[in-house]
């Protein structure tokens, strides 16, 4: 029963939103609010939940370790929200502190410079989308290079696989981006 209501109401979804005009240009299930609905289920390699915290920062504070491949929202109260996170691999990690600069949902991705020189087979601009390497939402540190964004490769959860940002599943991104605010103090440490 409960697999028809998830199906009557992705369909439901698609129709509305097919309905309703040129919001989201190509495939509804690609990215916008269809794809939203439906990185809900999901499977979690790394399950998100609030744990103890006793760290010193101000609620609304993002704390990366990328030793412990975890990324902490905190709450207050002794509390944060503990997603899996992947991270730069060896010779792209780094440490220290950036602010969200700017949000995104399902932002359009161009590789840097740095990034084609390395691996000129990328493409030069992809969309925003399920195939998208930047995943469902992106926010942006500071004038780095760095984003936190979401993954099209759930599996690379709690690795060492990137250039330096930091991934996390589709799901976790939407929940972190519905949470943090442009100007949220983000530190990343080792």
């Amino acid at each position: 029963m409960q697999t028809r209501r998830v199906l009557a109401a992705a369909a439901l979804a698609a129709a509305l939103t097919v309905s309703t005009g040129p919001a989201f240009a190509g495939n509804p299930f690609d990215s916008g609010p269809i794809a939203d609905f439906m990185n809900i289920f999901k499977e979690q390699a790394i399950p998100r939940e609030t744990v103890a915290w006793k760290g010193a920062e101000k609620p609304g504070t993002i704390v990366v370790s990328t030793s412990q491949r975890r990324l902490y929202y905190v709450l207050g109260g002794g509390q944060a929200v503990r997603y899996g996170v992947g991270v730069g691999r060896q010779g792209f990690s780094w440490s220290g502190e950036k602010r969200v600069t700017m949000k995104k949902e399902w932002p359009d991705w161009r590789p840097p410079s740095q990034m084609l020189a390395r691996r000129p087979d990328l493409p030069r601009f992809m969309a925003g989308g399920q195939d998208n390497p930047l995943g469902a939402r992106a926010l942006y540190l500071g004038s780095s290079l760095y984003r936190i964004h979401g993954s099209n490769e759930p599996e690379t959860m709690g690795a060492a696989v990137s250039s330096g940002c930091i991934r996390m599943t589709n799901k976790d991104v939407v929940d972190l981006y519905d949470r943090a605010k442009v100007g949220t103090r983000v530190v990343v440490r080792n």
